[in-house]
């Protein structure tokens, strides 16, 4: 767990520094340097966890799992604040690439959702660019910024998987650029060169511009996504994070592969809170052990969708 002390302590050791001097320093130059500074501090902290497809798409089994999860958090003091009343949500989800799958290669991903209102798809989508890699430097590799005037919102992302045994983690980072509300008409197949006129910073790769970008495994390969969120879990007053469990689903009744995740966001509040991030760490451990029955191997639902591990 080194590693994450090290990322969380070194952005909020950073960040110090950083606020001190533009305190001291009334220059523009200095404030400018400092909130390009401010960027590569991690922003969230996810948590995720593969589930067995089988049965998933069963409201039974979903009722199960919270059960066990509930006496899970009960027996180990973690407050867990259960949503009784939450709705499912349902959405497309489906991804670009070249045909030799450069983005994939370069530790880059271009995702779409769409929201479905009961068996209607909204008129607005969700786009994403995120470069996600094995270390927080890797991922900054690519700024995925777009040139827009939709809004954006950045996200530096600390993602903690299941290792290579049960009760055991790994950490990927993912840098993320997410356009929440973008026409879903503005979203279509296309070449490389308009692509990165949107997203500046992949004219860095040397690519193509006239290569062609298309769904990967092609326009039948939008997975249906059911997510369900369950509630909150408190490591800490300044550490709450919301958990949920979605199913990916090639189609109704056709389930491909479960998750189960908790989130919270890293702030000045509780950047340095590392009592709160160990429990967090301990919990996601000792969840996986209680929950040794229903793990799916693998890494990410994205690498299944690849078909790839990440």
């Amino acid at each position: 767990m080194k590693t994450k002390k090290k990322n969380v302590n070194a952005s909020v050791n950073t960040n110090k520094k950083d606020t001190h001097t533009s305190a001291k320093n009334k220059d523009t130059n200095t404030k400018t340097v400092t909130q390009k500074k401010d960027t590569n501090l991690i922003t969230n902290r996810e948590f995720k966890i593969l589930l067995k497809p089988e049965g998933l798409d069963r409201r039974s089994r979903i009722s199960q799992f919270i059960s066990l999860f509930t006496d899970f958090c009960a027996h180990n003091k973690v407050d867990f604040m259960y949503l009784n009343n939450a709705s499912t949500s349902l959405r497309n989800v489906y991804f670009f690439d070249t045909p030799g799958e450069d983005l994939r290669r370069n530790n880059l991903i271009l995702r779409v959702r769409e929201l479905r209102q009961n068996a209607w798809v909204d008129d607005w989508c969700e786009l994403t660019l995120k470069c996600r890699a094995g270390s927080h430097k890797e991922a900054l590799a690519y700024d995925p910024m777009p040139e827009t005037f939709h809004t954006v919102r950045r996200r530096l992302k600390e993602e903690v998987l299941r290792g290579d045994k049960v009760g055991t983690t790994r950490l990927i980072y993912s840098n993320n650029a997410i356009i929440d509300s973008m026409p879903v008409d503005a979203i279509f197949e296309r070449d490389f060169e308009s692509v990165s006129n949107f997203f500046p910073d992949l004219k860095k790769l040397k690519i193509d511009p006239k290569s062609p970008v298309r769904y990967v495994g092609g326009r039948t390969n939008k997975i249906l996504e059911a997510c369900l969120p369950m509630g909150n879990l408190v490591f800490g007053d300044n550490v709450q994070a919301h958990c949920d469990v979605a199913i990916w689903m090639r189609s109704v009744g056709d389930p491909i592969v479960g998750e189960f995740a908790f989130s919270y966001r890293v702030n000045e509040g509780n950047r340095e809170d590392e009592k709160a991030h160990r429990r967090a760490d301990k919990f996601f451990k000792q969840l996986q052990l209680t929950l040794n029955d229903w793990i799916q191997i693998g890494s990410t639902k994205t690498a299944l969708v690849y078909g790839k591990p990440e």
